[in-house]
């Protein structure tokens, strides 16, 4: 009895009238094919099938069937997945799947199975936001950034990335740093410039490295100016414009690179047994060099906007911290807590003292650098007590107004005391 039952689905049941009023020859295959949605071909095929094998004709053949592209190592795969790439996303744990353990399989196809097993999520709907264009020419205008992150798992410090993108090619650079401060933003700037040359301006947040949060002083309103930090002082001598973004979304290219990085780098080094600074600097070229030609853009235009650097210009000398110091007048600068002796004889007031990020310590007066030593040992100064002074007591007279009837009052206390003091010896 349940032989005689065909089970079908709606659409296929919608066909059967319709191919019995085709055969009934009450329509035609040209209107039937209008109210099937299907082509005049397709309805004589299918009539074809319905006449031969009656309604079990209308099923589509591949029903109950397994299909042609079905994974039979899906279990093998899943298992594998969970011992060696159980925090891997599906297109990187694919990648893997295939570079190491020689399995092709398609990111969609196991992002499903993760899915399904309950070991991915699906992302959340994001916050609309609007798209900025991307600057025509390389150079124009690089993002910059510094990323706090596990970077090591545990098996090394704690450490800072400081990645800059292109805002026109993508092409990224990166270099790993102890904190996120002065000297590593402007080490890491310079080793860019070396590299690829001076841009035209960088987009970063408002960190008090790349920012200043000082009040202006007041030789600065005297001249109308703001304030500037150490790296702002660097980018404006190097002519570089600095465009501070407003919200961590504004300059979302260099922090959604920076999701991949703490995704697919962390990863890599995890798979190579990297746990220190030095190495990881060492291999970070070799991980961005397929990840720019993978990821990179073809700019709008050709032009390479990047300046070399001009000749003659010392970027030591700029990428460092300056302070400005007085000069005394035994030509001593304290600096530091550390007293320098000035070795050549100049007529200037205030000095510059430069902090090299090599450790180096420079003293300069109008572009030219003194000759100073450090003075190791200094007569320590001797701490002078003052003399104490003593205490004056204004006490009043006896026959004063105030005093008077207290003291009398206490006079005659004390010989009630004495008195019965004398009667006890007595008896």
């Amino acid at each position: 009895m349940t032989e005689d039952i065909i089970p079908m689905s709606l659409k296929e049941l919608k066909r059967l009238p319709v191919l019995q009023n085709v055969i009934d020859k009450k329509i035609a295959q040209n209107h039937a094919a209008g109210l099937l949605g299907l082509t005049a071909r397709q309805v004589r095929r299918i009539q074809t099938r319905f006449q031969e094998e009656g309604a079990r004709g209308l099923l589509h053949h591949s029903r109950g069937k397994s299909s042609n592209r079905r994974c039979p190592h899906k279990e093998r795969i899943l298992k594998i997945y969970q011992e060696r790439y159980s925090d891997f996303g599906p297109t990187l744990a694919s990648e893997k799947l295939l570079e190491l353990n020689h399995i092709r399989l398609s990111d969609e196809t196991l992002r499903l199975w993760l899915i399904e097993r309950g070991l991915w999520q699906t992302r959340r709907a994001r916050k609309h936001r609007r798209w900025r264009e991307r600057k025509p020419c390389s150079g124009q205008m690089i993002q910059m950034d510094g990323s706090h992150h596990d970077w090591f798992e545990g098996r090394g410090p704690k450490c800072v990335l400081m990645g800059y993108i292109d805002d026109a090619t993508n092409f990224r650079y990166a270099r790993f740093y102890e904190y996120e401060g002065v000297f590593p933003a402007m080490d890491s700037l310079g080793r860019y410039i070396k590299r690829y040359g001076i841009p035209q301006s960088l987009y970063l947040d408002k960190h008090s490295t790349y920012r200043s949060t000082a009040k202006p002083t007041l030789e600065d309103e005297l001249h109308d100016r703001q304030h500037l930090s150490q790296f702002e002082r660097a980018a404006k001598e190097l002519g570089i414009e600095l465009i501070h973004a407003n919200s961590p979304q504004a300059k979302g290219r260099v922090e959604r690179d920076f999701k991949i990085y703490q995704d697919r780098l962390v990863k890599e080094m995890r798979l190579r047994g990297i746990c220190a600074i030095p190495e990881a600097n060492a291999f970070l070229p070799v991980f961005l060099a397929p990840h720019n030609r993978r990821f990179g853009a073809r700019p709008k235009d050709a032009a390479n906007l990047h300046r070399p650097l001009p000749q003659g210009c010392d970027l030591d000398a700029v990428l460092c911290i300056k302070t400005q110091r007085v000069l005394r007048n035994d030509f001593t600068v304290l600096h530091d807590k550390v007293i320098y002796q000035v070795l050549d004889k100049v007529r200037v007031q205030n000095v510059i003292v430069e902090e090299h990020i090599s450790g180096r310590l420079f003293i300069t007066a109008g572009g030219r650098r003194l000759r100073h030593k450090k003075i190791l040992t200094h007569p320590a100064r001797i701490a002078v007590k003052a003399p104490r002074k003593t205490r004056v007591i204004a006490r009043p007279p006896m026959n004063s107004f105030f005093k008077g009837p207290y003291f009398q009052r206490r006079l005659r206390l004390e010989a009630q005391k004495k008195a019965s003091s004398l009667s006890t010896l007595t008896v």
